[in-house]
């Protein structure tokens, strides 16, 4: 066995190293090495304060984060699921113009709502305003209305904007599956939605769910606004507040479990998601058509999410924009543009880059191995930016002492303070989407596309630039957009990890709106929201191919 062994060695050791693969290899190692930084300083030394937050507010903040989870969950399932079946079950009027729009509200980020509403919803908003002309009612004594800053609210406000998640997947579903198996409810005078429709349709709701349920855990600025003592918002007051980075971290441990939960959950959504024949013999099932009261019903169930999600929020930043001297604005904010512009697209193709690089290796130079550690350096999306924000500060900060060290302190501060830090924490959140972009493209390529390109003669390198990397020109390009517009919009690490005195149009905005300043904050937030459109059309576009 030894000498086998031994033999085994000598001929491995004669074998030449894949630069390439050697080179994936590393920067997979660099992309996670915030992961490990941030577990590492959950296991330094809290000065009591970790046991301190146990016995007092920690219990609240994981309480208040699965409420908060299930809640929005529950809330857009409801409009997810609902809005998919009738798209995809009934045909009545309008019903080519709301299947796309009833993606707009993934358009505007959750924290821009928020403050919508609260100058919708409150005493002083048109709503209330419009009660109490309408009924007589002269102070809060004579009616009761619900508080919008409130856990509820926080509810309403994100199950707004992320029921797109279940509504693009499960709207798929629906439409991939048979007509027989809807045509077999008929006979046996079955509901084919609940005896159908939503049990096939089961795997790809709860993976959406799951999604839903990240960007939940995810969330910072409508939780800070409407003060919800969230898991996030415990990380930023006692890292900010209390200047406890290994409290923060600690924190966040609590909060990478429930990533790790979360994952698991959509990793075995995923799994069972071949409940259906998908195979071209498949017939879809044709929409039926309404009469005048079901058309209302259909209307009903699609304007609902729409207004909440959407029209509301849109309506709110419009009156204040055209309320006030637009053009002194925007030469206000010109600086804050070019800013944002400039880091999402510096950020943008340094991601690109940098994930073509690892999938076009892990595809075509490597082994399973390595494409399993290239898929898990792009699990950063996962996390919420303020639990990443730590990790990438303490990393950033290991890395600018070998610097030092090794330059003999010539080079006192690379990252730390710089532009450098929040490039860094960019590339290790948005690699997942320039990932799943440049993978996709991949898969769709044939399987002996690079085999036929190496037997004609041309080398690896070769093959890459005059047969791969063209046929990949779009995914590229979609994934670069797809990272710019998330960028646009990232507001805690961007807060966090920013220079002194850099703002993006996302931190300008939350820096007013915090301040009750909306006429301020609505122009910033207006053209954030127009940005957002761009992935709206592209996921708009790819749910017609479906047809």
């Amino acid at each position: 066995m030894v000498a086998a062994f031994l033999s085994q060695w000598r001929f491995a050791s004669r074998q030449p190293i894949d630069k390439w693969s050697v080179a994936t290899v590393l920067l997979c190692g660099f992309l996670l090495g915030p992961v490990a930084a941030l577990l590492l300083a959950a296991l330094g030394d809290s000065g009591g304060l970790w046991a301190h937050l146990v016995d007092t507010v920690l219990r609240t903040y994981v309480t208040n984060t699965l409420i908060l989870m299930f809640g929005v969950g529950g809330v857009a399932i409801m409009f997810g699921v609902s809005a998919a079946w009738v798209i995809s079950r009934y045909d009545f009027v309008g019903r080519n113009m709301f299947e796309w729009m009833l993606l707009l509200p993934a358009a505007i980020p959750a924290y821009i709502i928020a403050y919508c509403y609260t100058d919708f919803f409150e005493y002083a908003g048109p709503l209330q305003t419009v009660l109490r002309t309408s009924f007589g009612w002269q102070s809060p004594r004579d009616y009761w209305f619900p508080e919008i800053r409130s856990l509820g609210g926080a509810m309403l406000v994100m199950a707004s904007v992320l029921y797109p998640y279940i509504y693009m997947v499960t709207r798929i579903a629906f439409r991939l599956t048979p007509a027989s198996l809807f045509e077999i409810a008929l006979v046996h005078n079955k509901s084919q939605f609940w005896h159908v429709g939503l049990p096939l349709a089961r795997p790809a709701i709860v993976a959406g769910l799951a999604l839903v349920m990240m960007e939940v855990v995810s969330d910072f600025g409508t939780v800070e606004y409407f003060a919800v003592q969230t898991i996030t918002l415990g990380i930023f007051n006692v890292w900010l507040g209390m200047n406890n980075l290994a409290a923060a971290a600690q924190i966040s441990s609590v909060g990478f479990v429930f990533i790790l939960g979360l994952l698991g959950l959509e990793l075995y959504a995923r799994s069972r998601q071949q409940y259906v024949s998908t195979s071209r013999s498949q017939t879809p099932l044709p929409p039926l058509p309404t009469s005048r009261a079901s058309t209302c019903a259909c209307w009903i169930v699609c304007i609902v999410p729409l207004s909440f999600g959407f029209f509301i929020p849109l309506g709110v930043l419009l009156g204040f924009v055209l309320r006030s001297d637009v053009a002194a604005n925007l030469r206000a904010i010109q600086p804050i543009i070019a800013n944002s512009v400039t880091v999402a697209v510096v950020a943008a193709l340094l991601i690109m880059v940098i994930a073509g690089f690892i999938v076009l290796t892990a595809a075509f130079r490597a082994g399973p191995k390595i494409r399993k550690l290239a898929l898990m350096a792009s699990t950063g999306y996962a996390f919420p930016g303020t639990i990443l924000a730590i990790g990438v500060l303490v990393y950033a900060s290991q890395i600018d002492a070998v610097l030092r060290a090794v330059s003999g302190g010539l080079v006192s501060s690379f990252l730390i303070a710089s532009l450098g830090l929040l490039l860094l924490a960019y590339l290790v959140r948005f690699q997942a989407v320039g990932h799943g972009a440049m993978l996709s493209g991949v898969r769709r390529l044939p399987d002996n596309l690079m085999n036929a390109s190496r037997v004609l003669g041309h080398g690896y390198v070769d093959s890459l630039r005059k047969v791969v990397l063209p046929l990949l020109k779009s995914s590229f390009l979609a994934g670069l957009m797809l990272v710019f517009v998330d960028i646009m919009k990232e507001l805690p690490m961007t807060l966090l990890l920013r220079p002194f005195d850099f703002e993006t149009l996302a931190t300008y905005t939350y820096q007013f709106a915090k301040d009750e300043m909306l006429e301020q904050a609505a122009l910033p937030a207006l053209m954030i929201v127009l940005t957002g459109l761009v992935p709206v059309i592209l996921m708009s576009s790819m749910l017609r191919r479906y047809r």
